[in-house]
């Protein structure tokens, strides 16, 4: 990001203020407020931040109308395709894709780091079984910081490093330990022989009663899921890391505040919804009624799973996703399943309906990867708490540029404020 010699005028009460541009290297340019108060005296006003640029960033980019998503200007659909999440991880950690050599190191250290402390299984055990897996990863990944004293001082780059290699390794482990956990069957340790997606399967998938091998389609499948949600710009769950960081907060903290955020069903629950609502219509035949009640705009029903707040064309992600549900509902021999059956009907209709093509209401990335899970057998308990493993490293990679950042200030919104005037305290005899 650059400034111009290009300025925007505000005029406030006769008076006319001037305020710097800043380019990017592609989008929108910005209008630099950050002198506003101090010469105006006055502050600006955007619930949800929708206008407001909260940082400035190498990582991803996003072109909603375009539906463009660039990690360090590679489109997601070639990552997707081309490369794997490990591979990804490195890019969006250190800024470009790894030689060989860099690679396999990368690989080799994340492999050595996925097993916790053993006493880390008594925490888990401090929950009752039926306790949601999300509720499970946000106190053990927060206690993280409890075991690993030698990664939690965010000055050193050293530190700094290695902390973000235990999140990455660590954070599968944890999500299939809070799955085995709330089906009451026993942890599996990680194996350093296997893939990181082909890893994660066996840990939520074997038993100690039988031999597991992991069917290379499902682990594509998983390593793909894992890729397509890695980062996504400055989101509800990545801005809850970066404002939580700018308080000097230690990284698994963060981490931690990011999975509560991200818990929330508009953001990380949004794929588990999608399935529910495939649920409660239940069979192809009452589509045409789940339809109609979506374009009623008096009707709060939600067609989930399809258009999404930032892609105001196609989600890039969602045609890849959609060749991956293919290949595992073809290998799982699944295509009776009545959930499926209504989601490829609903697909269908909903496309060849001029009402969602004109207001460009497309299936996206939660649709499928929804769909891919069930077939998988993960209940949709578990479909946020995988959604936090992929986003572990989009959470580390903004919080390492964060700290690095030399205009690193700590986070305070500002509020338009609507309450009451001074007034003075009333004895409760008087009131």
């Amino acid at each position: 990001m650059s400034e111009d010699k290009r300025v925007a005028k505000l005029e406030i009460d006769g008076n006319t203020y001037e305020l710097p541009m800043l380019s990017p290297t592609v989008g929108p340019d910005v209008i630099d407020i950050r002198k506003l108060y101090a010469n105006a005296g006055v502050f600006t006003y955007d619930p949800g931040y929708t206008s407001t640029a909260s940082c400035d960033s190498t990582i991803t980019f996003i072109d909603g109308d375009k539906g463009e998503l660039l990690h360090r200007g590679y489109p997601i659909d070639q990552l997707a395709e081309k490369s794997h999440y490990l591979e990804v991880c490195y890019l969006l950690l250190y800024g470009e894709l790894p030689s060989p050599a860099q690679l396999e190191d990368f690989e080799s250290r994340v492999t050595n780091h996925t097993m916790i402390h053993e006493q880390m299984h008594f925490l888990f055990r401090g929950f009752r079984r039926d306790a949601h897996p999300m509720a499970i990863m946000v106190g053990v990944v927060g206690a993280l910081s409890a075991f690993y004293h030698d990664s939690t001082d965010i000055s050193d780059p050293w530190q700094r490093e290695v902390a973000s290699i235990r999140l990455i390794a660590k954070m599968p482990t944890i999500a299939a330990m809070a799955f085995k956990y709330t089906i009451g069957q026993p942890f599996e340790y990680p194996r350093n022989d296997l893939d990181y997606a082909s890893n994660f399967l066996r840990m939520c998938f074997a038993v100690p009663a039988s031999n597991y091998v992991v069917n290379p389609i499902l682990s594509r499948a998983m390593d793909r899921i894992f890729t397509l949600h890695a980062d996504h710009e400055q989101n509800a769950s990545t801005s809850t890391v970066r404002l939580a960081s700018s308080s000097g907060a230690n990284p698994f903290a963060c981490v931690a505040a990011g999975i509560a955020c991200l818990w929330g069903p508009a953001h990380g629950g949004a794929n588990q919804a999608c399935l529910e609502m495939l649920q409660e219509i239940g069979t192809p035949d009452r589509i045409p009624e789940f339809i109609a009640r979506a374009k009623d705009k008096d009707d709060p029903f939600r067609l989930m799973g399809f258009g999404h707040r930032v892609y105001k064309n196609f989600d890039p992600r969602a045609k890849v996703m959609k060749q991956s549900a293919d290949e595992v509902l073809e290998l799982l021999g699944v295509e009776n399943n009545p959930t499926l059956q209504v989601a490829k009907e609903l697909e269908r209709q909903a496309l060849a309906d001029p009402y969602f093509a004109e207001k460009k209401l497309f299936p996206n990335v939660d649709f499928y990867s929804g769909i891919i899970l069930e077939a998988m057998g993960f209940p949709t308990s578990m479909f946020t708490p995988i959604f936090a493993v992929s986003r572990t490293i989009g959470w580390i990679s903004q919080w390492k540029e964060m700290i690095a950042d030399p205009q690193l200030k700590i986070g305070r919104p500002r509020q338009l404020y609507q309450g009451a005037t001074l007034r003075d305290y009333v004895d409760i005899e008087k009131r």
